[in-house]
């Protein structure tokens, strides 16, 4: 930078006074002039030239990794750090899988406004609604729950549970929310982004039976923090405690049945309850055991065998099993 400033303005000061101000020498200033690029500026080029060709010869593929495996089979000396540094100077990158697009948080749902705004604290009943879906995990797959949250009471007034996603999910937990609770003014029905609460049949129930639809913010939970803390501490206390048999409601045992239990709210103050009308009670007796899904559970399991080598005292049929491989 100083030898350029000083062939910059050699014919406005004479450069040895520029020479003496800059702290630099003249000899050095002549060689700069007579040689501008150094030892070290010329190599970089003519190994510039170098990377250059081996990436075009890969069809762009090549990163500095195989592009410096290229130079030394060419019998280059040369460094991976200095070879990314030209790469990466001169703009020379690998190409790329495809990219997932970006998920932008924050963004507002385009179906309904955030009409609830984290107001959780209600004065009457029935004046909001909080809803959204779980996954409880069972021995056949998941089991999909949706509930239906009072705020003024913290009382889940709807449920439903099924096998699958669908919107008849959401739509039977609403229906038995409005049939149990018949309110008489709207209702503000809030939830997430979910593809059940965007459908077009969950806006038709909502205009129908006088619900106000409001929706989170993308990416944004504590928007619906009371069903997301809901879920929670049904999973701690009560799921997590006892593995469901299957996911048809028809083959659920009777002892996780969904039934009406009480449990203590910390959000609506010292010694108020919340039922908590969708959670699995602590089964009275032990669980059946689970079917031998490996190698060395041979005799212990009372399930049918699941794989060709398990020998013991199951008498089911046998079956190939890719999972004990």
């Amino acid at each position: 930078m100083k030898y350029a400033f000083i062939e910059a303005h050699r014919h406005a000061h004479r450069i040895a006074t520029m020479c003496r101000v800059l702290g630099v020498a003249r000899s050095g200033f002549y060689a700069w002039v007579h040689r501008p690029l150094s030892e070290q500026a010329l190599e970089n080029r003519r190994l510039l030239e170098l990377i250059r060709a081996s990436w075009i010869a890969s069809g762009g593929i090549y990163g500095s990794p195989r592009v410096v495996r290229d130079l030394r089979e060419a019998g280059e000396r040369v460094g991976e750090n200095r070879v990314a540094r030209l790469m990466k100077d001169n703009k020379i990158r690998a190409i790329r899988g495809y990219k997932r697009p970006r998920h932008r948080a924050g963004r507002p749902a385009t179906v309904a406004p955030n009409r609830l705004q984290r107001q959780f604290t209600v004065v009457r009943p029935d004046a909001a609604w909080v809803t959204d879906i779980t996954y409880i995990r069972t021995w056949e797959g998941w089991l999909y729950l949706a509930v239906v949250i009072d705020l003024h009471s913290r009382m889940v007034v709807g449920w439903s549970m099924k096998a699958t996603l669908a919107r008849e999910l959401v739509l039977d937990a609403v229906l038995m929310a409005v049939w149990k609770r018949k309110p008489r003014q709207e209702v503000i029905v809030h939830s997430d982004q979910g593809c059940q609460y965007g459908s077009d049949d969950w806006q038709r129930f909502c205009r129908t039976h006088k619900l106000v639809t409001s929706m989170s913010r993308r990416g944004n939970c504590w928007d619906n923090a009371v069903a997301e803390s809901f879920f929670s501490s049904l999973k701690k206390e009560r799921v997590r405690r006892n593995v469901l048999e299957g996911t048809s409601t028809e083959r659920v045992p009777k002892h996780a049945a969904i039934c009406s239990t009480t449990s203590r709210s910390f959000t609506i103050g010292n010694g108020a309850t919340a039922i908590l009308a969708a959670s699995v009670p602590w089964p009275s007796r032990r669980p059946p055991a689970m079917p031998a899904r490996c190698l060395r559970d041979r005799g212990k399991s009372t399930m049918p065998a699941r794989c060709l080598r398990d020998r013991g005292k199951s008498n089911g049929p046998r079956v190939r099993d890719d999972a004990c491989r």
